[in-house]
């Protein structure tokens, strides 16, 4: 792969609230970008990205699917996350591995508590994020109150690059702030047809508004806007774009879209945003990490050049099998041995695979900027770096938050005890927030996890891919006594026993130590 080819790479995510729109807008993309040739509906349960049966049949995105597309001469990888808070650490390692966000906000309630979450993580890890606001037709839709949403909670600088044309029932295109055209789509063609326009009487105004919002903003940000800006003048679309990438790299402000997925409006321009202000692989910041004998600090630029570095970021059983989910960030890899630096063990992938949803395609190599999958890795696990064993690399693992809830689950089989206790051993391996453990006073098997969702999910899959049927149930508490105060007592004893008098006396004094200094 060549440098030009780097720079044509755009890894991002769809990140949002439960229910903002996430799957929705992914599978247009899939649509409008070829990769499919029909598009699949969440309410249908026919959703391509949404593949778990569970997700299907409870229309919620459940594990994030990753799945690889075209766009105008652009190769972009695209992560489809979940929404639900039970399914954070979905979010958590996405954002890790990802150069770029879009961030999916509901016109109608703006910025929820889980957007805030996605937004601090985002932060953490210095992901640039676009932000796209959906459902514009929706009863009580308003794009200025949730652009006012994303600078009143997440103190950001929204930058809107579009604007609506109406809202809710009558919302019928956007306006293209940058190129000064109307935009607007055949409902005939699924959306797949896009039509461009020049301002009228109606969309006049809505431009003029909306190129005030966009210019009084970036102004503060460019010299060059700034000094057009002051003097009356329109920049130059080259200038604005630029301006507006730099901008956006820098985390300085977060470019506004809007659409409605549903109804097959402003997805494509969606896409446009993604290569036109996004980062390639190429302009992600180098990554660091520590020689794992030395621990001295190594940096590995993302070229192709450098020594191979890759972060497994993700396992998933499939078919029996263990694919391990990789970030490459540096260097080739065409093939043979590989050394995890976390474990100290050498692996020996059997395959290279591309990802689309629950399909795979088998590739002859890996480079910098890919997001793949390998198959044969026996010591590998989430968080785990790989690399080139003659230049070791040990870069930063994954934190994840603990379990918050537990239940006691087992076996409605005596005969399955085996056979579950391994089941909830492979599902704890993908999952890093999944604990298991045997209580042993209670003589209980214990699962936790983030919330009920998510053990309810862990339970039925269970039964659907392990075919073992689970019983659960409340954990036992264990009640044990312990000293809260202090007191005294003392006896005698005193007795002629046989030709032999017998006499004693005692005196004990009880009182509580201090939390875990144990019993004296």
């Amino acid at each position: 792969m060549s440098k030009v080819r780097m720079e044509k790479i755009r890894n991002f995510g769809i990140f949002a609230h439960i229910d903002a729109g996430k799957t929705t807008i992914t599978e247009r993309v899939l649509y409008y970008t070829g990769r499919t040739h029909k598009i699949g509906e969440v309410h249908d349960g026919a959703a391509v990205m949404d593949w778990m049966k569970q997700e299907q049949e409870r229309g919620i995105t459940i594990t994030a699917a990753t799945t690889r597309v075209e766009w105008n001469g652009y190769d972009l990888h695209l992560i489809d996350t979940p929404g639900h808070v039970d399914f954070t650490v979905e979010v958590e390692r996405s954002l890790r591995v990802l150069d770029g966000v879009v961030l999916v906000l509901d016109a109608v309630a703006g910025v929820q508590p889980q957007t805030e979450t996605i937004w601090r993580q985002s932060i953490a890890y210095h992901v640039p994020t676009i932000s796209f606001i959906n459902k514009m037709d929706r009863i009580g839709a308003d794009f200025e109150r949730a652009m006012a949403s994303l600078r009143d909670k997440l103190r950001t600088k929204p930058l809107p690059l579009f604007w609506p044309i109406g809202a809710e029932s009558n919302f019928s295109g956007i306006v293209d702030l940058v190129e000064g055209q109307v935009r607007t789509w055949e409902d005939s063609s699924l959306g797949a047809t896009m039509t461009l326009s020049e301002p009228d009487e109606e969309t006049l105004p809505l431009l003029e508004k909306g190129r005030e919002a966009l210019m009084e903003t970036l102004a503060d940000f460019n010299d060059e806007v700034a000094e057009s800006y002051l003097e009356g003048e329109w920049p130059s679309t080259e200038l604005l774009k630029s301006a507006i990438r730099k901008a956006t790299l820098s985390g300085q402000v977060v470019p506004i879209l809007c659409g409605t997925a549903l109804r097959n409006k402003g997805v494509q321009p969606l896409l446009d945003c993604v290569v036109d202000y996004l980062p390639s692989p190429g302009e992600a910041r180098p990554v660091e990490g520590k020689h794992p004998k030395t621990d001295e600090v190594e940096v590995r630029k993302p070229k192709l050049e450098e020594p191979f570095s890759a972060l497994a970021f993700k396992l998933q059983q499939d078919s029996g099998r263990k694919m391990t989910y990789i970030r490459v960030y540096s260097g080739v890899y065409k093939g043979g041995r590989l050394y995890n630096a976390t474990r100290d063990r050498v692996e020996k992938p059997a395959a290279i695979l591309s990802v689309h949803a629950d399909k795979k395609e088998r590739v002859d190599e890996a480079h910098a900027g890919d997001i793949l999958a390998l198959t044969g890795l026996k010591w590998t696990t989430t968080g785990d770096t790989l690399c080139d064993q003659n230049h070791p690399l040990l870069l930063e693992t994954i934190a994840f938050a603990d379990p918050v809830i537990s239940i006691a689950v087992e076996p409605k089989r005596t005969q399955d005890e085996e056979k579950m206790l391994e089941a909830f051993q492979r599902i704890q391996e993908e999952d890093p927030t999944f604990k298991l453990e045997a209580n042993a006073e209670t003589g209980q098997t214990i699962i936790s996890g983030m919330g009920e969702l998510h053990l309810e999910v862990v339970v039925t899959r269970m039964e659907e891919e392990f075919n073992v049927g689970v019983t659960v149930g409340k954990p036992q508490v264990v009640c044990k006594e312990s000293v809260t105060g202090s007191a005294e007592g003392s006896a005698s004893f005193d007795r002629v026993l046989g030709d032999h008098r017998h006499a004693a006396s005692a005196k004990v004094r009880v009182a509580a130590a201090g939390r875990g200094n144990g019993n004296s």
